[in-house]
């Protein structure tokens, strides 16, 4: 589903954020993506997502290479792929309903359309009772729960995390880990950046290990412990 093949990454001031970096991440496989602050997390998941390109290798995604892919195309791309950040960035002057249901009238989606996806994904998510309050009204944990349903309403084979239970008690990152390892288990790939390593040492999923832009450590799933 990803696919890296020797990317390096460089900005316009020199600084080299990825160097080298190789990896494959299938079809249904949960991975976590770890490294200190600064070690190229953010601009990984920024390749995958287009909003930089690499500077030197491929990236592909779903079997597409990146890297010819003309601007005008990028939206399609991103159809493909589910955003959770740890800031929901959800709109509170919206209901819950109406945030998860932007990414599909963004895309054109038939009304009736809408409505279904919506509702299945707000019930995949335990909110579909929810569906009319406003997400003022709702914890920290429900709020990233609605993140998570805007994401997968379209039914994306590619889900990114990005650092999703940073703001949450053990206990909601609990549940909010218990919800991608169900999207991995009917085939979703989910990459999950995260520096939270006692997150990572409970659950055991194959992790990839960022330091200074290198992927220094590629450890399959039971691997890897406290």
């Amino acid at each position: 589903m990803i696919e890296f093949d020797r990317v390096s990454k460089r900005y316009p001031n020199g600084n080299e954020a990825l160097r080298q970096v190789s990896f494959r991440l299938p079809a249904g496989e949960l991975t976590f993506l770890t490294g200190h602050s600064g070690a190229g997390k953010s601009t990984l998941l920024k390749l995958i997502m287009m909003i930089e390109r690499a500077s030197h290798g491929h990236v592909r995604v779903d079997g597409e290479d990146l890297g010819p892919l003309g601007n005008r195309h990028i939206p399609y791309l991103r159809r493909k792929i589910g955003m959770v950040h740890q800031a929901h960035h959800l709109l509170f002057d919206r209901t819950v309903y109406d945030n998860v249901a932007l990414p599909l009238i963004i895309a054109g989606y038939r009304p009736a359309d809408i409505g279904r996806r919506v509702r299945a994904a707000l019930d995949k998510v335990g909110l579909l009772s929810k569906e009319q309050l406003m997400p003022e009204m709702l914890s920290g944990g429900e709020q990233q729960r609605i993140g998570i349903a805007r994401a997968v309403v379209n039914k994306p084979p590619l889900l990114l995390a990005d650092e999703p239970t940073g703001n949450l008690d053990p206990a909601l990152s609990a549940e909010i880990m218990d919800l991608f390892q169900d999207f991995a288990r009917v085939g979703v790939s989910v990459l999950i950046a995260t520096h939270d390593l006692s997150l990572i040492a409970r659950y055991q999923h194959r992790l990839l290990t960022l330091r200074q832009g290198e992927l220094i450590a590629d450890r399959e799933e039971g691997s890897h412990g406290p």
